[in-house]
């Protein structure tokens, strides 16, 4: 498989819009699941604004699993999905555009499978429906050595894909070595701070226009 432009996250649920952005601004989107799963991160929560104007977090119910468990090896509790529809009853899911919308509802309740299916499975209704590419492949189908870690890891993987240039989010500056990545032949690029708001995905689809929220996203995602 060969890419010019790749871009590399691990899979959020329901993240803010310019998580986004990646898929705008890349021609394959690989989905980072062969990492050490961080619990106090974005991969299984988010927070929503409930019924009564307060902020909560809304939580995966996931199984118990080692402190080094990977993203892949995510598994649901026992009767999960129950337990999510439980979850989900303080916050108002009415979409102002409610049969467009409803896609995205109807994989954000079905809770089953794999946690990396899920997440996956809802971010491909969300992307199709504010009308971005989705062009993905998992980083755990390429089968890397656990001596890969870091910024090696990700150049790895952009060799293997042939990508000529990588594109992350402002948040990665720090992380990599645009020398690293010269020498490699891949480009380094980095998306400009998201002007938007960061409240997830699923506040804003509820009750923005499809047509607007899209076009927001997509004008957000020129590499600098």
């Amino acid at each position: 498989m060969t890419s010019s432009t790749i871009a590399i996250m691990q899979p959020y649920f329901i993240p803010y819009a310019g998580y986004f952005r990646l898929f705008a601004a890349s021609d394959l989107f690989v989905v980072y699941d062969c990492v050490q799963f961080p619990r106090q991160g974005w991969v299984h929560r988010n927070r929503l604004v409930d019924t009564s104007g307060k902020e909560r977090w809304l939580t995966l119910p996931l199984a118990k699993a080692p402190q080094q468990v990977l993203i892949r090896d995510l598994r649901f509790a026992p009767n999960a999905k129950a337990e999510f529809l439980d979850r989900l009853r303080p916050f108002s899911l009415a979409a102002s555009d409610a049969d467009a919308a409803g896609p995205v509802i109807e994989a954000l309740h079905a809770v089953g499978g794999h946690p990396v299916d899920y997440i996956v499975c809802l971010l491909e209704r969300i992307v199709t429906y504010l009308g971005l590419p989705w062009t993905v492949v998992r980083s755990s189908s390429l089968n890397l050595p656990a001596s890969f870690r870091g910024q090696d890891r990700i150049l790895e993987i952009a060799r293997r894909l042939g990508a000529g240039r990588y594109v992350n989010a402002s948040g990665g500056l720090d992380l990599y070595e645009p020398a690293a990545f010269a020498n490699a032949g891949i480009e380094l690029k980095f998306l400009p701070v998201y002007p938007g708001p960061s409240v997830s995905i699923l506040a804003r689809l509820l009750r923005e226009d499809r047509a607007s929220l899209g076009g927001d996203i997509r004008s957000a995602s020129v590499i600098t």
